[in-house]
């Protein structure tokens, strides 16, 4: 009977992530928008800074793992990340100048510039309020190539030529002063995909084909889908992962403490060891950080951690989790402010997700229940759709009403 729960249990969670995930049709306008902005500035010929230029998605709309965000507990406007990469060296402009071009070009667009937002610190955003109350928040990300010396520092830290050469910098804006900060989107997307790829071989003929038969007002033939609308184990657990700590952490006092999406992309990837289902994945990702949690009490065994450094805890009382493209950066660098708070924030929320997505499992005897507490953890529109998407997933797993035959009934009496 586990193995069956098991089972169904999978398929509703991977049901969750589809509905987590954007539709098709309004990728295909998130790929229409960012088509836009790429030829609005590959036409640019005011602007000799940006003559030559490439322009590339990043985040999670290249990784494949979008999630449309939560904010004061209702779901918000997609966001959408771009690089604007001028291809020259960063010694030939300086981050103020490069950024103020990307703007300039931005304002030449009656269009563009109505959308755009007030100044960030390293991106210029564009504000798109679509027809069905879906929109979307691009950001475009100013960068230029990175010195070779920075290339090199990077590869003498372990990181593959291939992946080094890709390295970029982006302009960083702080206390009105501008800067350059090393950074490798184009990497980082490169090293997710290695890691994703035998479970995307293994997955994506078929997935291309159920999603032709059900988008074939979309697209023509199975070779238009775009990679990211292609599911594996993997990305759908980082989905589950990211919507899990927003319902979670929505209204607590750790909220502005929640792990940033990195964090949890970059060791999911670490910790997957290519399993072929959701629940899987999402069990290997959780019982291997899961061990991490004795760092808080430093009840670890040197000997057992040896071979365990995804998060590491210094003497000093800094927590380390390594960028894999640029070892130079550390996603944790703020664990320790505040007593360590944002590094008990993560480790609740470690315990959380092992109780709520793993542990129910063993706690409630059929699916019914199940969903119940799904529905704390997912909000109950989030898993009432991935009921819908396949009503076998629950109504089997309930045992049917016992039907009783009475054989040799007696006739009734003939009235007199």
């Amino acid at each position: 009977m586990l193995d069956e729960m098991k089972e169904k249990y999978n398929q509703l969670l991977e049901n969750i992530s589809n509905s987590l995930d954007i539709s098709p049709s309004k990728y295909k306008q998130a790929l229409d928008r960012f088509d836009s902005v790429s030829r609005w500035f590959q036409n640019s010929q005011n602007q000799p800074l940006l003559f030559k230029l490439r322009i590339y998605m990043q985040g999670s709309f290249r990784l494949g793992t979008v999630v449309r965000p939560l904010k004061n507990q209702e779901e918000s406007d997609y966001d959408i990340d771009l690089v604007c990469e001028v291809q020259s060296i960063k010694n030939s402009t300086t981050p103020y100048d490069l950024k103020m071009a990307i703007k300039d070009r931005l304002d030449e667009s009656e269009t563009y510039s109505k959308l755009l937002d007030d100044e960030g610190k390293r991106c210029w955003t564009l504000n798109y309020a679509e027809q069905d109350g879906i929109g979307f928040h691009m950001d475009i990300l100013p960068a230029t190539f990175e010195a070779e010396s920075k290339k090199e520092t990077i590869r003498s830290l372990g990181v593959p030529n291939e992946i080094a050469n890709l390295a970029i910098a982006i302009t960083d804006k702080k206390n009105s002063e501008y800067n350059w900060l090393s950074s490798n989107p184009d990497g980082y997307a490169e090293w997710f995909s290695s890691v994703n790829r035998k479970a995307f071989e293994i997955l994506a003929p078929v997935q291309r084909k159920t999603l032709l038969k059900e988008n074939d007002l979309i697209f023509n033939s199975d070779s238009d889908i775009p990679n990211a609308l292609i599911k594996t184990p993997l990305q759908r657990a980082i989905q589950i992962l990211k919507r899990h700590r927003d319902q979670r952490f929505a209204k607590s006092e750790f909220e502005s403490d929640k792990p940033i999406s990195i964090i949890i992309t970059t060791l999911s990837a670490l910790s997957y060891n290519g399993e072929m289902d959701t629940y899987a994945a999402l069990k290997s990702i959780i019982d291997n950080l899961r061990f991490y949690s004795r760092l808080m009490s430093r009840s670890l065994n040197e000997e057992h951690y040896l071979d365990k450094k995804l998060i590491q805890k210094n003497p000093n009382g800094i927590w380390t989790i390594l960028n894999p493209v640029n070892p130079e950066e550390n996603f944790a660098d703020r664990w320790h402010e505040n007593d360590d708070r944002k590094a008990k924030a993560f480790f609740q929320w470690i315990t959380w997700v092992g109780e709520d997505l793993l542990e129910i499992l063993n706690q409630s005897n059929n699916m019914q229940r199940l969903t119940e507490s799904l529905n704390v953890s997912f909000g109950k529109h989030v898993v009432q759709k991935a009921i819908s998407a396949d009503s076998n997933i629950i109504l089997s797993s309930i045992p049917p009403k016992r039907v009783y035959t009475i054989e040799n009934v007696s006739k009734p009496y003939k009235k007199c």
